[in-house]
C-alpha cells in the first residue's frame, strides 16, 4: 500500500511538471515574421496610429467653417402683472388725451405671455484667407505626424532586430556551453579513470571538477539570460509572456560591404522621417504666418434669418425674412497683428535652424554608425581567426597532454580559451547584423532593407 501511495504521488507530480511544461506555447518564427508581428502588436505604434486620426479631425473641424453657420433660438415668456405704456393711440380712443390713452391701454391690455423664435445663417465669403491658410497648416501638421509615426516605425522594427539577435545569442551561448559541458564531463570521467589507477594526481581531477561544475554555473547563468531574452521579445511582439519562440533560419545573414560614407549621409538627409517631419512642421509655421496676416482684412459673410413672435392681443410677425452680405473688421489688428505676426516669423526662423542642427546631429549619427558596423565586421573576421586558433591549440595541447607532454591546468586554459572563441564568434556575427540595421534606421532606410 505504501509503495502504491508513493508511486501515485510520484506519477502526480511527473503529470504536474509535465503538464506545465507542455502548457508552454511554442512558436516557429521568422525575423520577417518578428517584425511583421511586432508593428502590427506595437502600443507605441497604436498611439500613433491615434494621434494621425486626431489630426485628420481637427482638419475635418477646420473645414466646416466654410459650412454656413446656422442658429436658431425661440423663447416662452410668462409675465405677471407687466405695466404697458403704448406711445400709439388704442382703437376708439383720443390721441391728444395722453392719460384717456395710458388708462384704456391699461384696462385693454393684459399681457401675461409672449412668444419669439429665430434662426440665423452666415456664410464666410472672404476671411483674408485665415481659413485657406489654417486649413492647410492643419494638413502640413497631419503629414508631420504622419512622418513622427514612420520614425516610431524605424524604431520599433530596429528594437525587434536587437531582441531577436538578443535571443540568438542566448540560445547559442547555452548551445555552445552544454556542448563544452559534454567535453567536461567525459574529461572528468577519464581523469578519474586515471586517478584510480594511479596515472593522474588527485589535484588533476580536482582541477576538472572545478572547471565541470564552472560551466555549469555559466550554463545557469545562461539560462537566466535566456528567460529575460525570452520575456522581452515576448513582451515587444505582444505575445503571452510564457510563448517559447524557436527561431527559423536565425543564423545572421551575408552582409556585404557598405557604400560610401557620403552615401549614407545623402540618403539619411532625404529619408529621415523626423527630419521630414521637422522641415514639414516649418511649411506648417509658415502657413500659420500667412494665417495671422489674413487678420489685417476684413472679414465678409453672406447672411440670412428668420423672425417670429406672437405676444397675444397686441402682435403676431411671421415671414419676416431677410437676406444680404455682412462685413466686420477689427480696427484694433491695425496695431496689434504686426506683433503676432513678427512671433510668428521668430517661430519659422526657430523651425528653420532647428532643421539645420538636425542635420548635423544626423551626419554625426551616420559616422558613428557606419564606423560601428565596420568594426563589427572586423570583430567577425578576427574571431573567425581565433576560433581557428583556439581549435588548433587545444588540439595541440590536448595531443601533448595524452602524450603526457602537457599540464593539466594547460589543457583546460586551452579548453576554456576554445569555448570563448566559438561564443565570441557567435556574439559578433549577431552583432554585426545589428549593428548594420543601426546603420539602416540612422539612414531611415530599414523598411527598406532585407532582412529575411
Amino acid at each position: 500500500m505504501k509503495n502504491i501511495t508513493t508511486n501515485t504521488i510520484r506519477f502526480l507530480i511527473y503529470v504536474l511538471f509535465y503538464s506545465h511544461a507542455y502548457a508552454q506555447d511554442v512558436k516557429h518564427l521568422s525575423l520577417q515574421e518578428a517584425i511583421n508581428t511586432g508593428v502590427a502588436n506595437s502600443k507605441q505604434l497604436k498611439a500613433a496610429n491615434a494621434g494621425i486620426e486626431a489630426a485628420s479631425w481637427h482638419i475635418r473641424e477646420l473645414n466646416n467653417i466654410k459650412l454656413p453657420e446656422i442658429n436658431a433660438s425661440g423663447a416662452y415668456m410668462r409675465m405677471l402683472q407687466p405695466s404697458f405704456d403704448l406711445k400709439i393711440p388704442l382703437p376708439g380712443s383720443n390721441p391728444q388725451d395722453t392719460s384717456s390713452n395710458m388708462g384704456q391701454g391699461a384696462k385693454a391690455l393684459k399681457v401675461n405671455q409672449m412668444m419669439y423664435a429665430s434662426v440665423n445663417a452666415s456664410l464666410p465669403l472672404f476671411s483674408g484667407f485665415r481659413i485657406r491658410n489654417g486649413i492647410e497648416a492643419a494638413q502640413l501638421l497631419k503629414r508631420a505626424t504622419e512622418l513622427d509615426a514612420d520614425k516610431d516605425k524605424d524604431k520599433v522594427i530596429l528594437n525587434i532586430i536587437a531582441s531577436y539577435y538578443n535571443l540568438y545569442k542566448a540560445q547559442s551561448a547555452i548551445k555552445l556551453l552544454n556542448e563544452n559541458l559534454k567535453q567536461a564531463q567525459s574529461r572528468v570521467k577519464d581523469f578519474t579513470n586515471l586517478e584510480k589507477n594511479g596515472l593522474l594526481a588527485r589535484n588533476d581531477l580536482m582541477k576538472a571538477e572545478l572547471q565541470q561544475s564552472n560551466v555549469e554555473l555559466t550554463i545557469a547563468e545562461a539560462e537566466n539570460n535566456l528567460k529575460v531574452s525570452q520575456y522581452s521579445i515576448n513582451l515587444l511582439l505582444g505575445l503571452p509572456e510564457n510563448t517559447v519562440l524557436e527561431l527559423e533560419n536565425a543564423g545572421p545573414p551575408s552582409l556585404t560591404q557598405l557604400q560610401p560614407l557620403e552615401e549614407w549621409q545623402k540618403t539619411a538627409i532625404a529619408s529621415r522621417a523626423d527630419l521630414l517631419a521637422l522641415q514639414t512642421r516649418q511649411q506648417a509655421a509658415s502657413k500659420n504666418t500667412e494665417s495671422i496676416k489674413g487678420e489685417y482684412y476684413p472679414s465678409v459673410a453672406l447672411t440670412g434669418g428668420y423672425i417670429a413672435g406672437y405676444i397675444p392681443n397686441i402682435l403676431t410677425l411671421a415671414n419676416a425674412a431677410n437676406i444680404g452680405i455682412g462685413l466686420s473688421y477689427n480696427i484694433s489688428s491695425l496695431y496689434k497683428t504686426g506683433t503676432k505676426v513678427k512671433q510668428a516669423k521668430a517661430q519659422e526662423q526657430q523651425l528653420y535652424w532647428n532643421n539645420l542642427q538636425a542635420q548635423d546631429g544626423i551626419r554625426v549619427q551616420v559616422v558613428k554608425a557606419y564606423e560601428d558596423y565596420n568594426q563589427a565586421m572586423q570583430k567577425i573576421t578576427l574571431y573567425e581567426k581565433a576560433v581557428d586558433q583556439a581549435n588548433e591549440n587545444y588540439r595541440i595541447t590536448k595531443n601533448k597532454f595524452d602524450n603526457s607532454l602537457e599540464t593539466t591546468t594547460n589543457l583546460l586554459d586551452a579548453d576554456v580559451l576554445q569555448l570563448q572563441a566559438r561564443l565570441n564568434y557567435e556574439f559578433a556575427k549577431a552583432d554585426a547584423v545589428i549593428a548594420y540595421n543601426k546603420l539602416a534606421e540612422t539612414a531611415g532606410t530599414i523598411e527598406k532593407q532585407s532582412l529575411k
